[in-house]
């Protein structure tokens, strides 16, 4: 009976214990999470390249989303340098035949550069006629975006 008794006693002394420990935490938690409001941009500029592979019309909107968000992003804002590597099924976004080029000029009037994959373009049998005439090329996506990396820019695959 004795027995039981410190049993008890010292089973209570640790649920009360661990119920301090995770009220303690949750505390902790719910400040850090209170206080904290991103990363601070501390450099003068920023290079992202965005890239696009896929001819899908969410992933297409999603990246252009992406990339308008960086450029509003208010640390952001005026140091962010964003290229547009495009290549494989996303060519259909460059394509004079779908809708994109409103939202495509909107890009490159706020600095964004826009680049088509030559490999692409000639694997598909695609003439750059049927491609919009503001566009730019690279001799090869993968080799634009590994040379970009190397430079110190973000990739971004949304």
């Amino acid at each position: 009976m004795k027995y039981r008794m410190k049993y008890r006693i010292k089973m209570s002394k640790i649920a009360l214990l661990l119920i301090s420990l995770f009220v303690s935490l949750d505390a902790l938690a719910q400040h850090q999470t209170t206080d904290f409001h991103g990363a601070v941009a501390e450099l003068d500029s920023y290079k992202v390249v965005f890239q696009l592979n896929s001819g899908d019309d969410k992933v297409i909107k999603g990246t252009m989303r992406n990339i308008l968000n960086s450029l509003e992003d208010p640390r952001l804002k005026g140091k962010l340098q964003v290229e547009l590597v495009v290549h494989s099924g996303g060519v259909v976004v460059f394509r004079k035949d779908h809708p994109y080029e409103a939202q495509l000029k909107a890009l490159q009037a706020k600095g964004v550069i826009l680049a088509e994959c030559e490999n692409t373009i000639r694997e598909k049998n695609i003439s750059k006629d049927q491609l919009f005439d503001f566009i730019s090329y690279v001799p090869s996506g993968n080799g634009e975006i590994i040379i970009r990396q190397q430079q110190g820019w973000a990739i971004v695959h949304p």
